[in-house]
């Protein structure tokens, strides 16, 4: 068995099984789920599996090469991984192992704001190569304050979220009293007891926190009014003038994160926004809304070359990452996928997430007779 790779778990549903086995129901709903009714949750990947891609196979074929520039940054396969928050309540020092693997292979981490590692602690790990995800904060001070220290940590790649003007209503966070942020109900005290595994391991590392934020909350709150707090400092939504001020202060790559609609994009090629991620949050936040992939085939054709288009949401495969390239996107990202890996493996999950996505593109690419990337845009056929 090489380093990080389990040949019993090939495929992410093998690790989304695993992990509903090892963690706390609480915390797999937390992860598993999406909004309402979960339509959008279950579209984003119905709909992308609904692509097919047509294969060439008399012609000259020298190798599969999946490295790709973005940025200015080589990476070596064209996926990332997508920032989640809360990431140790799934598993402990979750963040911190999906940062060791995506440096160990050259691709994305993005930190969010609300996640369980420090701005300064993945800067460390990834040696500045990770990218910070912003919840925009109701008071400049703090935004500017956050900024700074990402920028002096020695990150170069700045995503603001877009579409989380309010929080989601997610029927299964409400039932375990996981609406932000967590609390222990007797209900969820069961849950811990019976994956005692996890229970010690969240012992050792300590109770989850939002560890970016800690300078800023009030010493003493208990959950009811840390959740007040957070409802208080953080407003999602976005406008021009938020926007400017974002691109007059950072003075890195600045990408914004949930468009789904044609004229969000043009603004921000108007305001000199460097990319895009279409996304629709996992299915978290809009149940009525299109699927990230039918917004992708929406956007792609109106501005490839004018800007960045990369996408998020529903992608579960080498396959899935594939059929989204294909469709457009010059890069993708995945949430949901590594912490499957990391809920199920521990500290070996995100090596093995890393490695079966990049061996699943690479036997599609080579059956398909694709050189390079950009090659996939020539085999959609249908979707």
């Amino acid at each position: 068995m090489k380093l990080g790779y389990d040949p019993r778990y090939p495929s992410v549903d093998d690790l989304r099984r695993k992990a509903r086995k090892r963690i706390p129901g609480f915390a797999f709903d937390y992860l598993d789920g999406g909004c309402n009714e979960e339509i959008n949750l279950r579209k984003n990947t119905e709909e992308l599996r609904a692509i097919e891609l047509m294969p060439r196979y008399i012609r000259p074929f020298s190798g599969a090469n999946m490295e790709v520039s973005l940025f200015g940054q080589r990476y070596q396969a064209p996926f990332g991984i997508a920032p989640v928050g809360l990431q140790g309540l799934i598993w402990p020092g979750a963040p911190q192992i999906l940062a060791r693997a995506a440096f160990h292979h050259q691709i994305p981490f993005v930190l969010s704001t609300v996640s369980t590692a420090t701005i300064e602690e993945i800067a460390n790990i990834t040696e500045g190569q990770a990218w910070f995800q912003l919840y925009h904060p109701v008071e400049d001070s703090l935004r500017d304050q956050l900024l700074q220290r990402a920028a002096d940590a020695g990150y170069r790649v700045l995503v603001i979220l877009a579409d989380v003007p309010t929080f989601g209503y997610r029927n299964k966070e409400i039932k375990n009293g996981l609406a932000m942020p967590p609390r222990m109900t007797w209900r969820n005290i069961r849950q811990i007891i019976s994956r005692p595994h996890w229970a010690i391991q969240t012992l050792l590392h300590g109770q989850p926190r939002f560890q970016t934020l800690l300078p800023y909350i009030p010493k003493g709150l208990n959950m009811h009014h840390l959740g007040l707090f957070m409802n208080s400092t953080f407003n999602g939504r976005l406008n021009d003038e938020k926007l400017k001020r974002l691109r007059d202060k950072w003075k890195h790559k600045l990408v914004i994160k949930g468009m789904a609609n044609p004229d969000d994009v043009e603004k921000c090629i108007e305001l000199g926004l460097d990319g895009i991620i279409v996304s629709n949050h996992g299915g978290r936040q809009l149940d009525a809304g299109p699927s990230s992939i039918k917004a992708l085939q929406q956007i792609a054709p109106l501005f490839k070359g004018k800007i960045k288009i990369m996408m998020d949401s529903g992608l579960r495969s080498g396959t899935d990452i594939a059929r989204a390239l294909a469709c457009g996107a010059e890069f993708v990202f995945l949430g949901r996928t590594f912490m499957y890996g990391v809920a199920a493996l521990g500290k070996r999950g995100g090596e093995h997430t890393i490695v079966i996505l990049k061996r699943q593109l690479q036997q599609i690419m080579e059956q398909l007779g694709c050189e390079k990337i950009e090659d996939l845009q020539e085999r959609v056929i249908s979707g």
